[in-house]
């Protein structure tokens, strides 16, 4: 499945922000359904299972992260990816997100177009189109242990795929790209972001965190550079 068809619910109390939102996912061929509060979105997506959730976190009479921790919670929900929306000083709401198992998030005033690629992403990554490819630009680490595939936004670990969010996806992609190289945190949030967002070292932590636990006996390649930020540890034996 790519975007096209996919069902997108949005849980967004600001009449302004979920109609833009439904625009742009009409838009890019997604069957957008907006909801008000945190309740009624439970009551939906329990119902409904939509392909991806687009959740704002201030919403009246149940939060988005109390949202987030239901359907992560809940065995029926908690494949279901969730981008959440944050207003600009809500880094410890961002944190506790990505902690609860959101996929990403943008943060007020965000841009459509930046929303809609990173939806398409997600579904690329969640609802895979089985077809033939030309030559996949794929990254062999580690002895063919980690196999990062650039087209597909895939990681798999000696043959088994791992399901990283888009930014953990990014952060491994960004520092596997030149290993040995130190990426300050600064560095990791601009090549994965971009260089407007500012969150603090917190965020990139907590990633990094999930990153190594879904890396496995792999993890160790993640290396911490005290007082600096992060590095890729193994040089590349491969590309195809």
């Amino acid at each position: 499945m790519s975007s096209t068809k996919a069902e997108l619910l949005i849980v967004e109390d600001e009449p302004e922000i979920a109609e833009l939102i439904e625009f742009h996912a009409e838009r890019a061929g997604m069957r957008p359904r907006k909801v008000h509060s945190g309740r009624i979105a439970l009551e939906v997506i329990r119902r409904e299972k939509p392909d991806v959730i687009v959740l704002d976190l201030m919403l009246p009479d149940v939060d988005g992260l109390e949202v987030c921790r239901r359907l992560k919670q809940d065995e029926d929900t908690r494949s279901i990816p969730i981008v959440m929306v944050t207003a600009k000083g809500e880094e410890a709401d961002v944190v506790a997100g990505i902690e609860l198992g959101a996929h990403d998030y943008v943060t007020k005033p965000f841009s459509p177009r930046v929303l809609m690629a990173r939806l398409r992403n997600i579904l690329r990554r969640t609802h895979p189109i089985d077809e033939p490819s030309p030559k996949s630009d794929r990254m062999i680490l580690l002895s063919g242990r980690l196999v990062i595939d650039l087209d597909r936004h895939e990681v798999a670990v000696d043959g088994k795929k791992v399901d990283l969010t888009l930014t953990e996806f990014g952060i491994l992609h960004y520092l596997a790209g030149r290993p040995g190289f130190v990426r300050t945190r600064d560095q990791i949030i601009a090549a994965v972001h971009g260089k407007s967002t500012v969150l603090s070292s917190r965020t990139v932590d907590v990633h990094i965190t999930a990153l190594r636990r879904k890396l496995g006996e792999t993890s160790e390649c993640v290396e911490t550079v005290r007082g600096v930020g992060y590095r890729f540890a193994d040089a590349r034996e491969d590309g195809e």
